[in-house]
């Protein structure tokens, strides 16, 4: 009983939503909005004694005044966003602030010049319109990027921007240009207010400066490095040339299986279908062996090379930061670090690999002398350790 009674409520819902459903098409065919009111407008009962929708008198003319704002090509949707919840766009039940996101679909909604979609068809509403096609067309067009008139400024690339978060509330950190010169930032109060005040592009270009400037070492700790490195490259040349020969023994015992299989196929003790199968098969284990000794061959002939590259980087860092563009600082700060937070004026990060490792024996090595063979001391600092890659470095300038 209980089963058959679960059966028939599903049945009922089943049908109820259903007719529901039918009942909405219908609307939309008749040219009635079927469902909530959208922004700008509010349900009323009509004439027919069926439900519709007609402009409110509080929001209409929020809603008119933000395709007026947009068409002019001057304002962007951000700043249509925050005009319009001063002019008191806010959502009905709760009063909270409309997103942009929900003023991005308003000005991409057709309802307000007369029609709506619904289920995916376009439907010519009854309803008063609050805009004019003309201008609605105009909207999309700057929407679109095709309007002949737009003269907006071409959006300026800043430096910094999702790089840092904010230390108090953990939001991002966003730019703001002032007195067309200027570029502040400040924590973008995605959660509410924060206490974090504006801060000068300048003062985080210098303290990223400085934390750049911590991977440079003087010509004698450059010369320790070097030489660990060399020690290093020929335990790593040992290593790769180990892995080929293992390889190489591998692809040969392959070929000894093929040309022996190949021989029992001229006797006759095997057919010509297994012996193509068999032999696709290892030769494509053959082509895997030789692009891993392909590979370990680049990664011998390399090893040096990178890590002479990479204390190169990590000499020039700071001075070259200070000299490129900002999209090639935003590069170069998203290469070497990593969650940058900024908070009462200090800057705080974490240094990638393998910088952590470069930064973390240039502070233990300030003020220290090499004693002894390039294996011992100093040098034990600068070999690979299993826990290297996993350790992370948080250093902070103030």
């Amino acid at each position: 009983m209980h089963g058959i009674k679960v059966l028939m409520a599903k049945n009922y819902i089943d049908n109820l939503s259903e007719e529901t459903c039918k009942g909405m098409t219908e609307k939309a065919e008749q040219g009635i909005w079927p469902s909530y009111a959208p922004f700008g407008y509010r349900n009323v009962l009509g004439e027919n004694g069926k439900k519709t929708i007609e402009p409110d008198p509080e929001l209409a003319s929020v809603v008119r005044q933000m395709f007026e704002w947009y068409v002019t090509g001057r304002y962007s949707v951000r700043e249509i966003t925050r005009m319009a919840r001063a002019e008191g766009l806010a959502f009905r039940k709760t009063g909270n602030p409309v997103p942009q996101s929900s003023v991005h679909k308003m000005l991409r909604n057709p309802i307000y010049m007369g029609e709506f979609v619904w289920d995916g068809k376009i439907y010519e509403g009854n309803h008063q319109p609050i805009v004019s096609r003309e201008l609605w067309n105009k909207a999309q067009a700057v929407l679109d990027g095709r309007s002949a008139n737009r003269n907006r400024k071409p959006k300026r690339d800043f430096a910094f921007t999702g790089l840092i978060r904010c230390g108090h509330c953990g939001c991002s950190m966003v730019a703001e240009i002032k007195k067309n010169r200027y570029v502040y930032y400040h924590c973008s109060r995605a959660k509410g207010k924060c206490p974090e005040p504006y801060t000068r592009e300048e003062v985080l270009e210098e303290r990223f400066a400085e934390l750049l400037d911590r991977l440079r070492f003087d010509d004698e700790v450059l010369a320790w490095v070097s030489q660990a490195l060399r020690v290093s490259h020929g335990d790593e040349k040992q290593h790769h040339e180990d892995a080929i020969r293992r390889i190489q023994a591998e692809y040969n015992r392959l070929q000894n299986r093929i040309d022996a299989m190949y021989v029992d196929k001229l006797d006759g003790r095997i057919d010509i279908d297994f012996f193509d199968r068999k032999a696709a098969e290892w030769r494509e284990e053959q082509r895997k062996c030789l692009a891993l000794i392909r590979e370990h061959q680049d990664a011998n002939q390399t090893y040096l090379d990178e890590g002479i590259r990479l204390l190169e980087l990590a000499q020039k860092a700071g001075r070259l930061f200070r000299q490129q563009s900002s999209a090639e600082k935003r590069r170069l700060l998203g290469f070497v670090l990593s969650n940058c937070i900024w908070k009462d004026d200090q800057l705080t990060a974490v240094y990638r690999q393998p910088f952590y490792l470069l930064a973390k024996n240039v502070i233990e090595l300030e003020g220290k002398k090499p004693t002894g063979r390039a294996r011992d001391g100093v040098f034990d600092n600068w070999r690979p350790s299993e826990d290297s890659n996993l350790a992370l470095l948080r250093v902070s300038v103030q």
